[in-house]
């Protein structure tokens, strides 16, 4: 699945009223999800105005003036190193991130859990937030993540870092402390949609008005006593089936400034692996070290095509269907098994299927019973399909 919004929603006016006040107060939480869901996959410039008109709602419920000033920022990255620099020269000020952000939403629980009594929030919770919480929190920590690679230079668990000396790692390490500290500064704007999901449109959500503004309207942002970052959105989210970022000719997440993130079914991989995807070899997947990016070269190429070209023989054969194994040096095996479905297509002709089964399978039947969650001896269907 590919997610290309151009535009955010429309952004609410922001309001001390209701965190949601747009007229479906009363709107069923899974309506209220869904529209948060949009919010958080939102990619496309954002609504500025809105966006800093939330801003200073957000500081004057938290009972703060204003910024003196909203600088803005083209992604994270850029927010956290212009923090970063603004922290450490004493131009923006302390951090007001609790005011404006842990102690609203701790005051907005108390209300609503008040209200509700705990089985009643525990059920908004469920099928709003719960409901969102997996993709917003999986996005926000791969974006944290790429931040702190991109800004120390280190390029993560698939490659080597750039640190060559005791004293250059010292340094390092207080760089991505740095970078760290001041990504604990950020509201996540529209990846906060899981827990704002929860709070709208109900009665004590109302000191959320200002956060969810932003939200709305924007990316991360920074609130310091003198001055507000605010990062505008993605220009581009590309996801698969189970929500993770995934694409296989460019980033699976890119902003203005050209930060980007560059996935496959949710693991990062560097830029330059993807380039080579279209020329695979099986000897070039053989000679690949990371086992990991070994897995993703396998299944891009193909499962079946590999075993044909690597010249991989039938281990064994049974009404269920055949069992391949091919060795991979510094990995576990290969395995898989070729099952026939018995019902024809609309040609007449009979689709053939791979499965990937555990290393340890003996027979083709074993390795089917598993892809059910069952042993081989209580496999026993009385029609394949």
């Amino acid at each position: 699945m590919t997610v290309r919004t151009e535009t955010a929603p429309a952004a609410m006016a922001p309001s001390e009223k209701a965190l949601g006040e747009t007229g479906p107060a009363q709107a069923a939480p899974a309506d209220t999800a869904a529209v948060w869901r949009e919010v958080a996959a939102a990619t496309g410039a954002a609504d500025r105005a809105a966006a800093e008109e939330g801003v200073r709602l957000a500081y004057r419920l938290a009972g703060l003036p204003g910024p003196d000033r909203i600088l803005w920022v083209d992604s994270p990255l850029a927010g956290a190193l212009l923090a970063e620099r603004l922290t450490a020269e004493g131009a923006a000020g302390r951090s007001v991130r609790d005011e404006v952000r842990t102690r609203q939403w701790a005051t907005a629980r108390e209300g609503v859990s008040g209200r509700l009594g705990p089985a009643g929030w525990a059920g908004r919770w469920a099928v709003t937030g719960a409901a969102l919480w997996p993709v917003t929190a999986g996005l926000a920590e791969r974006i944290r993540t790429g931040v702190v690679e991109a800004a120390t230079g280190a390029t993560g668990a698939t490659g080597a870092t750039g640190a060559t000396s005791e004293a250059g790692g010292a340094a390092g390490a207080r760089r991505e402390q740095a970078v760290r500290l001041v990504l604990l500064d950020a509201l996540l704007g529209q990846h906060d949609a899981a827990w704002l999901a929860a709070f709208d449109g109900l009665e004590g959500g109302e000191t959320l008005a200002g956060i969810a503004a932003v939200a709305r309207a924007a990316g991360w942002w920074w609130p310091y006593e003198r001055t507000a970052i605010v990062a505008e959105r993605p220009l581009e989210l590309h996801r698969d089936e189970a929500g993770r970022l995934h694409r296989g000719d460019g980033p699976a997440l890119a902003f203005p400034d050209g930060f980007a993130l560059y996935a496959w079914h949710g693991m990062p991989v560097p830029a330059e692996f993807l380039d080579g995807l279209a020329t695979l070899t099986p000897r070039r997947i053989r000679e690949e070290e990371n086992a990991e990016l070994r897995r993703v070269m396998l299944e891009h190429y193909g499962y079946e095509r590999y075993l044909e070209e690597s010249g991989a023989r039938p281990v064994q054969r049974d009404e269920a269907g055949v069992l391949w194994r091919i060795e991979l040096e510094g990995d576990e095996p290969l395995v898989m098994v070729e099952v026939v479905n018995s019902t024809p297509e609309p040609d007449g002709s009979h689709r053939t299927y791979w499965l990937r089964v555990p290393p340890r399978t003996r027979t083709a039947k074993e390795g089917v019973a598993w892809t059910f969650g069952l042993e081989e001896a209580e496999y026993t269907p009385a029609r394949e399909t």
